[in-house]
């Protein structure tokens, strides 16, 4: 459902236990079928979809979309963002005020 960006990745996240199958551990050559609900941990977002369907054979990016929905919920996507707002608000104890970029990137970020 291409939520990894090669398939040696998402390999590598079945064996290491952050992707299920309808409650149960995946395993990388397990083929998915319509109804199924599948629960990925991607760092902190525990990201949860539904397979529509399947496509007949290989297809593009964009056409991927229509085989599964997305049922994560809008509190996941907060948990990043709220992350990522530590990150940028982070600084060391005493390392002065922020520079023009990073206040450019500050500003950026609250829009």
């Amino acid at each position: 459902m291409r939520l990894f960006k090669t398939r040696a990745l998402a390999t590598s996240a079945i064996r290491a236990g952050n992707v299920e199958v309808a409650g149960r551990a995946a395993k990388p050559a397990r083929e998915v079928h319509p109804g199924e609900i599948i629960t990925v941990r991607q760092g902190l977002m525990l990201r949860t979809l539904k397979v529509v369907g399947a496509p007949p054979s290989r297809v593009g990016a964009k056409l991927v979309p229509g085989f599964c929905t997305d049922l994560t919920p809008p509190s996941e996507f907060e948990k990043v963002r709220l992350q990522r707002l530590q990150q940028v608000l982070a600084r060391e104890q005493g390392s002065g005020r922020p520079t023009k970029r990073e206040r450019r990137d500050i500003d950026r970020f609250f829009g």
